[in-house]
C-alpha cells in the first residue's frame, strides 16, 4: 500500500539534502523531488568556502546561520564517510583576504564569533603580490567539494530510506481549506502531507506558477548567475583559500585550483562567456603568478537563489499551513546549510528554536 510522505521536498539541492536526513533521522517518511537530476544545480556549481565573502558586511542573520554551521561540519563530514564511505573533503584549508579596507570590521567580527585571525605571514606575502598589511588570515576556516559532499548526501539518504524522484517538474497544486492536498507533474501525482519548496534559483517562479494569485505572500528569491574555472596543478600548489575583492582561489586535495567567481543578473541563463574566462584567468595570475601557465580544464556556470539582502527564507507559509519555504541562500548555501536545515526541522515539529526563527520570516526584510 503506498504511504503518503510524512514530508515532500521539491527541489533536491544541498538545502534539501541536509534538511531530508533531519527528518529522516528522526524517523519521518521523506520523499524529495526535482525537476532535473538533484544537486546539479547551484550546489553542484559553487565553491564550498564555509564562510560567506566578508560576513561584517552582510546581515547578521546570516552570520548566526554560518557559525551554527561551521560548528556542525566536522561531525557532519565524519558521519557520512562512516556511513558511506563516500569521503565529502572537508578540509580547513584556511581562508587569506588580501586588501581589506575595513580589517578593523573584520577583525571585530571575528573576536565577536571566536573566529581566530592573524595577518599574512611572511611566505604568504611572498607567494601573492597582492597581500598587504591589510590582509586578514583565519586558519580555521574550511572547504568542502561540493560534488562529493552531494554525493556523500544522496548514498546516506537513499540508504536511509529516503525517496528521491528526479527528472519530474512539478507543474500543479491542489489546495484545499488553506492546505495543499496533492502535487502534481505532467504525468504523475502525488498525495502529500507537509511540502518543503527547496527549488533555489527556480523557488520564486515556481511559487508563482504554482499559487500565482491565490496566495499574496510569495518569496522573493531571483537567479544570480555565477561563472566559475578549475585550473590544472601539482598537488600541493596552493595550500589556502585566497580571497580578493569578491573574487578567490581555492584548492582541492589532487592539486586542481577552483577560480571564482562572476556575479550577473541574467535569469535563468547558464551560458558562458570568453569575457567571464578572461576576466577570472586574468584574476587567478594576478592574484598568484604561479599559475601563469597552469591549463584551465573546465569552465562553467551556475544560478544562485538570491534575495535582497542575501537572507534566507525559512518559514512556514503564513497563508497555506502545510506549506514550508527554505530558500534564498545565495552564495551561502553550503556555509549556511547544517544550521538552515536545523532551523527547519525546528520549525515543522514545532519546537524551540535555537536560532531567532523571526530573522527568516516571509515578514522580515530579506
Amino acid at each position: 500500500m503506498y504511504s503518503i510522505p510524512d514530508i515532500t521536498f521539491v527541489g533536491g539541492g544541498i538545502t534539501s539534502f541536509l534538511s531530508a536526513r533531519l527528518f529522516a533521522l528522526a524517523g519521518a517518511n521523506v520523499t524529495i523531488i526535482d525537476k532535473n537530476q538533484t544537486g546539479k544545480e547551484s550546489s553542484w556549481a559553487g565553491g564550498g568556502i564555509l564562510l560567506p565573502l566578508y560576513p561584517w558586511r552582510q546581515a547578521d542573520a546570516i552570520s548566526q546561520l554560518v557559525i551554527r554551521s561551521i560548528e556542525a561540519y566536522p561531525e557532519l563530514a565524519q558521519a557520512l564517510i562512516d556511513s558511506t564511505g563516500l569521503d565529502p573533503e572537508y578540509i580547513e584549508s584556511g581562508l587569506l583576504m588580501s586588501q581589506l579596507t575595513d580589517l578593523d570590521k573584520a577583525q571585530e567580527w571575528c573576536a565577536k564569533y571566536s573566529i581566530d585571525c592573524c595577518s599574512a605571514n611572511r611566505q604568504q606575502l611572498e607567494n601573492f603580490p597582492q597581500i598587504n598589511n591589510q590582509s586578514l588570515y583565519m586558519d580555521s576556516i574550511a572547504q568542502v567539494r561540493n560534488p562529493r559532499l552531494l554525493k556523500s548526501l544522496k548514498q546516506d539518504l537513499l540508504q536511509r530510506g529516503v525517496n528521491i524522484i528526479e527528472n519530474c517538474a512539478i507543474e500543479k497544486v491542489s489546495i484545499k481549506n488553506n492546505r495543499i492536498t496533492e502535487i502534481a507533474s505532467e504525468s504523475d501525482s502525488f498525495n502529500v502531507n507537509s511540502v518543503i519548496i527547496t527549488a533555489g534559483a527556480w523557488t520564486g517562479t515556481l511559487c508563482r506558477q504554482l499559487f500565482g494569485g491565490t496566495i499574496a505572500e510569495q518569496p522573493d528569491v531571483f537567479p544570480v548567475k555565477g561563472q566559475m574555472l578549475i585550473l590544472d596543478t601539482a598537488v600541493n600548489t596552493l595550500d589556502t583559500i585566497i580571497l580578493e575583492n569578491d573574487r578567490y582561489l581555492i584548492p582541492r586535495s589532487d592539486g586542481k585550483i577552483l577560480c571564482g567567481s562572476t556575479v550577473e543578473y541574467a535569469d535563468f541563463d547558464k551560458s558562458t562567456s570568453e569575457q567571464a574566462q578572461q576576466s577570472l584567468l586574468a584574476f587567478a595570475r594576478k592574484l598568484f603568478p604561479a599559475l601563469e601557465s597552469a591549463p584551465i580544464i573546465h569552465h562553467w556556470a551556475g544560478l544562485r537563489p538570491g534575495t535582497q539582502q542575501g537572507i534566507p527564507y525559512i518559514d512556514i507559509h503564513p497563508e497555506i499551513n502545510n506549506l514550508a519555504i527554505s530558500a534564498g541562500h545565495f552564495r551561502n548555501g553550503f556555509a549556511m546549510g547544517p544550521a538552515s536545515a536545523q532551523l527547519l526541522f525546528e520549525i515543522i515539529t514545532k519546537q524551540p528554536t535555537t536560532i531567532d526563527a523571526a530573522l527568516y520570516q516571509f515578514s522580515a526584510k530579506h
